[in-house]
């Protein structure tokens, strides 16, 4: 299904919900948030600046394979930095592209340096779900009421 409509969009649909960790934190107590909050991924976050993102796969690549523990390493020692973001215009369609490219499941939307939202790659597929399943419905009705 293709479509123009902005992430924005899906932002108002997912709500305002949005946690974060600073670099100086321990690996330990960002794992300890991602399982609390039940998510993959934390933008790492000083005096308001988006330095990167903190994922389930950088815990396993630089964490547990490389035999470090993760109550004696900081996040800014880990982290993913100069992440791939997207502005609240770019559409849904240019998220998804994105993610298939770079191989990634979490994107920051970011306006004017501020962070606003981090997406998932199951926020984009439960949206393009709902959106296909109201346009069935549309359609349906349209179909059934001759109109």
């Amino acid at each position: 299904m293709k479509t123009q409509i902005p992430v924005s969009s899906l932002l108002h649909y997912k709500g305002p919900a949005l946690w974060v960790i600073g670099p100086e934190a321990t690996v330990f107590d960002a794992i300890r948030l991602m399982a609390d909050k039940d998510i993959g991924a934390l933008p790492v976050v000083a005096h308001g600046e988006l330095l990167g993102i903190f994922t389930e796969r950088d815990y396993t690549r630089k964490i547990a394979l490389q035999g470090k523990t993760s109550r004696d390493s900081r996040v800014k020692e880990v982290l993913t930095g100069d992440p791939v973001c997207v502005a609240p215009t770019d559409s849904i369609e240019e998220c998804m592209r994105l993610m298939t490219e770079k191989r990634i499941r979490h994107l920051p939307v970011v306006e004017d340096k501020k962070l606003l939202a981090i997406v998932s790659i199951g926020d984009l597929v439960n949206w393009i779900i709902s959106s296909q399943n109201s346009a069935l419905e549309q359609m349906e009705h349209y179909i059934t009421s001759g109109q």
